[in-house]
């Protein structure tokens, strides 16, 4: 007999449909917020005026705004931002961009409560993988600052109490892990994702669809996210594809911004994911690949690497983008080229030589150990990165 359990997660809110300054309006009147920092995307600040209408609907409760978080959320510019929020007495964190603002968001809680004064001190609060797939968590102390995230691509990180953070001294991205880490309230306004670069967004779409795709086809299904991964597909798959024939399309942004809500349940639901976000987290802190590209290039393979173990679950990604009697690696790399993105480690700027390191990183990802078909050692790694390459 099948058994499990579901834990909620920490989110209390998720606010979708609504203009960014109405929602944002309404949190910050729910939760009583005074002292609100920022964390918002450089190239929003630069190019828009989305930084200004933010400002302008809290007005003296905004105690400071941080926009230069680069990409993969590298420690150093965590606790950075983390001092600036404390020196400005913040009681509520917002975020406004895609996923390394996201992570950052919630590293900002993770600092602020743990006393985390410089770079090294992120050692006391990240979780250690071994080789052999043994997996360390430090416990310590939960948020005392609440979160709130205005999210404009679709990696779904705002569903997660996950936060990514690289180590630039190592060249690793490591993960922290704290259950109360989630945002409080996520706010999905699909109109302001106009703003985001197309191939941010159809990317990091692609990304949301590896999510689905690996809980789908993971060795420990759950019921919960069977359900709502397949309905991430079938919005995904019709919605990134309608916004690339119409950027201006807000129902199909919106179907894809709910689909990458729907591709994340399972990891409130703790399914194990596999090599293609395992080698997908090595490509982005080692060398430098943006999160959603990773999934582009990775996913297709890792699925041919799988075939052999779960063909059956593969079928239900076939079936739930169309077309059930079509191999689901062959129907990924489809989507992929239809919607004009990168399908190799080459055009991601990944060179040979780097390849034996990436596969020597790979194994200190916990979801290389989770992968459906049993990863032995960096040779198979190699494998699946000799493929995509």
């Amino acid at each position: 007999m099948r058994s499990g359990f579901y834990s909620y997660p920490n989110t209390q809110r998720i606010v979708y449909g609504v203009p960014f300054v109405q929602a944002l309006a309404q949190e910050v009147q729910t939760v009583d917020a005074q002292r609100v920092f920022v964390l918002a995307s450089g190239s929003l600040t630069r190019h828009t005026d989305v930084v200004d209408q933010l400002r302008g609907v809290l007005g003296t409760r905004c105690v400071g705004v941080f926009s230069d978080m680069p990409a993969h959320t590298p420690r150093t510019a965590v606790v950075k931002a983390a001092h600036e929020a404390l020196n400005a007495r913040a009681d509520l964190i917002l975020t406004l961009g895609g996923g390394s603002i996201t992570d950052a968001g919630k590293m900002l809680t993770l600092c602020m409560s743990n006393a985390i004064d410089s770079p090294e001190d992120l050692d006391r609060l990240a979780t250690r993988v071994h080789a052999d797939g043994r997996v360390e968590r430090p416990e310590f102390n939960a948020p005392s600052v609440p979160s709130t995230v205005i999210s404009t691509t679709l990696s779904a990180g705002e569903f997660s109490a996950l936060a990514g953070c690289t180590d630039t001294t190592k060249g690793h991205k490591e993960n922290f892990l704290h259950p109360k880490a989630s945002p409080r309230t996520v706010i999905l306004d699909p109109a302001l994702t106009v703003h985001t670069p197309e191939w941010l967004w159809l990317s990091t779409g692609l990304r949301a669809v590896d999510h689905a795709v690996e809980d789908l086809c993971s060795v420990n299904t759950h019921p919960m996210s069977e359900a709502t991964s397949f309905q991430a597909l079938r919005l995904l798959g019709r919605g990134l594809r309608a916004v690339k024939k119409d950027p201006s399309d807000l129902n199909a942004r919106l179907d894809c911004q709910l689909g990458a809500w729907m591709s994340i349940i399972g990891s409130s639901a703790g399914v194990h994911k596999g090599a293609s976000h395992g080698i997908g987290h090595v490509l982005g802190g080692t060398a430098g690949v943006p999160h959603g590209y990773t999934s582009c290039v990775m996913l297709p393979h890792v699925m041919r690497y799988n075939h052999s173990v779960n063909a059956e679950q593969q079928k239900r990604v076939s079936e739930a983008l169309g077309e059930p009697n079509k191999p689901a690696c062959d129907l990924l790399a489809e989507l992929v080229a239809e919607l004009g993105l990168p399908s190799t480690l080459r055009e991601v700027g990944v060179p040979a030589d780097m390849l034996d390191l990436i596969a020597h990183n790979a194994m200190h990802d916990r979801l290389i150990h989770t992968n459906p078909r049993k990863i032995h050692g960096p040779q198979d790694v190699r494998s699946i990165l000799d493929a995509a390459w």
